[in-house]
């Protein structure tokens, strides 16, 4: 999870109706995440030849008050993922804005006596060269601190999407707390401008304010639900 911080304006064009912009301590931040499905099941069945797969996701985060709950949430600015078929369906069930490119990912890991280290980069290939995310953490994972940025880009547990009509769907993400490894090195190369709009590939231009590996779970992604607005 590489994380950085930019000018809420740059995203309040994005909010879906419904929720406002989510902020750690009244800054704004986008994130680059890259996570692996495994043993992927859509309504509990498995799907041939799309259980194991890639995605690199770029986010940021809103929440929307219900009730006098608050319910965090994140909005997708770009999903990537290896395969068509995937994109097809989440962009005709979520109207997520996902893409397909050729991926791959690296994950290895050291031993070292005294110094374990873990080594994971996720790439993908656009229309004019590749591109990917690079990091590499030192030690064992921990538990997420309370009030931490770690906590604030983790733990937001539901997805909001703006729809075609201009309205907005929810649905519910469960997993459970995670542990995490704050990165000794982290960046994002190459050519991000084939898959980012401008904006955004000129903010990420540059290293990330925080970044960080998570352990991962299980993961259950509800179906979405319209809401109506405030």
């Amino acid at each position: 999870m590489l994380n950085y911080q930019v000018a809420p304006e740059l995203l309040l064009p994005l909010v879906p109706e419904g929720t406002e912009l989510d902020l750690w301590h009244g800054a704004a931040y986008i994130s680059v995440v890259g996570f692996l499905f495994v043993d992927t099941r859509v309504l509990g069945a498995p799907i041939p030849f799309h259980r194991t797969f890639e995605e690199v996701n770029l986010r940021f985060y809103v929440r929307r008050q219900v009730d006098g709950e608050s319910l965090r949430g994140v909005t997708f600015i770009r999903e990537l993922v290896p395969r068509s078929a995937i994109a097809f369906v989440a962009r005709l069930a979520y109207n997520e804005p996902y893409q397909a490119l050729r991926m791959h990912h690296h994950i290895e890991r050291s031993a070292a006596p005294g110094a374990p280290s873990i080594r994971v980069a996720y790439e993908w290939t656009g229309a004019t060269g590749r591109a990917g995310i690079d990091l590499t953490a030192n030690g064992e994972p921990c538990p997420l601190s309370s009030g931490s940025l770690e906590e604030f880009i983790t733990e937001h547990y539901w997805g909001y999407t703006r729809q075609r009509d201009g309205a907005t769907v929810e649905y519910e993400v469960r997993h459970p707390r995670w542990m995490v490894w704050n990165a000794s090195s982290a960046r994002l190369h190459g050519r991000l401008a084939d898959v980012y709009p401008t904006p955004f590939a000129a903010e990420l231009d540059r290293p990330p304010d925080c970044a960080f590996l998570a352990d991962g779970s299980t993961v259950a992604v509800h179906a979405p639900v319209r809401i109506s607005p405030r």
